[in-house]
């Protein structure tokens, strides 16, 4: 019988970390059934002479959990050769959520995670189409989505859905969490991948109020995950912070047996680890050594975030920014004005975000265009003032538009090459639809091919693949892709080892209401295929926007 597609002549890297070889590949009914050789004809054929065959990308941590809802192609990622996403990351997400709590839950992606709140408010709607999560999953695989998605349980909509607002407030009742260890069950037996929570300093909600997940007690965050031991499925995903790191991932994965998978071990990032990033790895390495099933993420692109001060991501955290967090735009104005603030600003600045600070860019200043791609510090000492009472005076004088580049972490190439080289890490934080004005990763996996295989030659070709696509799916408990083999769907990607990669960052005003987010090219990428169907070719969609789309939802980790 013939095949569907046929891929031919490319060099297949299989996603296990064996060595390539050249060979075809026979596609038919969404599944791969011919490797190596595949001497039957096909309705299509794709010529791959001169270029890798692999499986499609698995990013293990996005937060796509709105935008797939009115974009289902879930761009950029496909671009950059993903077929599989995970979803609902570093607890946050959108179900389970009460219709009297869906403005808490948009201002609390507005400011944790960097999402435009005018942008969720266009592209949901006033009527979502569900409160539960199994009717979120439900919906997302009614709509369908051009690639595949697994979604996590997050601990954020879990407690207010459970506490209302004072999960912002307190510690649950035991009766709270009975309830919602009963809501990450019925989740479970839905289909969620696994449960996500954070501790995290940086992740600050709604009035500048922790986010709920960072209220809750160890043995609240334990107690749920024990629902996943009873389960005997999902992965747990958690986000570092003083209350939540090393020894409380063991006791989460001895309490739960399931894989504890945290965000992020990074380079040089004193602002967001715990610990240095040398002795956060060797402790990594000590817990694996002793049985415990627990994986820092690592990324391979330098973290750098841009920012303006109405959106002051990295610094709600501080004290002196309470009330920034809590107030309006006029409000926000006053307070930057203020010398009160600004002393106390100056003085949080002391501590490890300095450094980081005096690399801080100008990157867009309409008042003062001949300031743009200049540090700060440059700038503030040809004009003899202090470097922060710069940037907020630059801020005041145009209305909150100007904007500045912070590089947070992993700018250190050498240790960031450390982290990707070490058995113990998984690639991830990717942040694909997440801080979208602010950065943009989603482009790692080109970068990724690009910058250390190509480039720096710190991985062999083999490994990247592996990193990209059997790794995370291991780690995540992704059943059913990360490999090319005769059974498995076919999700795969052809790319020119040569010229892949990722271009810098441009603006682009394509989010609903108009919304501004930063977006990366793809080169070298000649085909992206999930479950069988051609999606890209040549850096086109060839799909129309209406209509089934090929990917699948990834119930209990595979597609039913």
């Amino acid at each position: 019988m013939d095949y569907d597609l046929k891929i031919v002549g490319g060099f297949i890297v299989d996603g296990t970390g064996s060595p390539g070889y050249a060979g075809d590949i026979g596609i038919r009914d969404g599944k791969v059934v011919a490797m190596g050789q595949a001497p039957a004809g096909a309705r299509t054929t794709i010529d791959a002479r001169g270029q890798v065959v692999a499986p499609g990308v698995v990013d293990i941590h996005t937060h796509y959990d709105a935008q797939l809802l009115w974009d289902r192609n879930l761009s950029i990622s496909p671009w950059h050769g993903v077929t599989t996403v995970v979803v609902g990351n570093c607890g946050f997400g959108i179900a389970p959520t009460r219709k009297e709590h869906c403005g808490l839950i948009l201002r609390t992606l507005e400011n944790v995670e960097g999402m435009s709140v005018r942008a969720l408010e266009a592209g949901l709607g006033d009527e979502w189409g569900f409160e539960t999560f199994p009717e979120y999953l439900d919906v997302v695989e009614k709509k369908g989505t051009l690639i595949n998605v697994a979604v996590l349980l997050g601990h954020t909509p879990l407690r207010l859905y459970a506490l209302g607002p004072e999960s912002t407030e307190r510690a649950a009742r035991p009766e709270e969490v009975r309830h919602m260890k009963s809501l990450m069950r019925e989740g479970l037996e839905a289909g969620a991948l696994g449960y996500a929570t954070s501790k995290s300093p940086t992740h600050v909600g709604y009035e500048g109020r922790p986010v709920p997940s960072r209220l809750a007690a160890f043995s609240e965050i334990r107690e749920i995950a024990s629902a996943l031991g009873e389960a005997g499925e999902g992965v747990i995903q958690a986000t570092v912070g003083k209350e939540l790191s090393f020894d409380e991932f063991a006791e989460l994965n001895r309490v739960s047996g399931r894989h504890v998978s945290w965000t992020a071990l990074l380079g040089g990032g004193g602002v967001l680890n715990v610990g240095s990033a040398a002795e956060q790895l060797a402790r990594s390495n000590e817990l694996q050594s002793a049985g415990y099933a627990v994986f820092p993420q690592v990324t391979c692109r330098p973290l750098n975030f841009e920012f303006r001060f109405d959106q002051p991501f990295l610094f709600q955290s501080m004290p002196v920014f309470a009330p920034v967090n809590k107030a309006d735009r006029a409000e926000k104005l006053r307070l930057y004005a203020d010398n009160s603030f600004r002393a106390g600003f100056r003085d949080a600045m002391r501590g490890p975000i300095l450094s980081a600070w005096d690399k801080a860019v100008i990157a867009y200043c309409p008042d003062r265009p001949e300031f743009g791609e200049r540090l700060v510090c440059d700038v503030a000492a040809e004009l003899g003032c202090n470097s922060i009472d710069l940037a907020l005076d630059l801020s005041i004088q145009s209305d909150l538009q100007t904007r500045f580049r912070l590089p947070v972490a992993n700018a250190d190439e050498d240790e960031v090459a450390t982290l990707l080289r070490d058995s113990c890490t998984v690639l991830g934080l990717s942040d694909a639809g997440a801080h979208a004005s602010q950065l943009c990763d989603a482009c790692f996996s080109t970068h990724l091919l690009g910058r250390w295989v190509r480039e720096k030659r710190v991985l062999t070709l083999e490994e990247a693949v592996r990193m990209l696509t059997s790794r995370p799916a291991e780690v995540f408990g992704i059943k059913d892709r990360g490999r090319l083999a005769v059974g498995m769907p076919a999700d795969v990607l052809i790319f020119d080892a040569e010229t892949v990669g990722a271009s810098s960052l441009r603006r682009v005003y394509d989010l609903p209401a108009g919304e501004d987010r930063l977006i990366s090219d793809a080169s070298g990428i000649s085909a992206v295929v999930v479950n069988g169907t051609l999606i890209r070719r040549n850096g086109v969609d060839v799909l129309g926007a209406e209509g089934r789309l090929p990917g699948r939802l990834l119930r209990h980790g595979a597609a039913a």
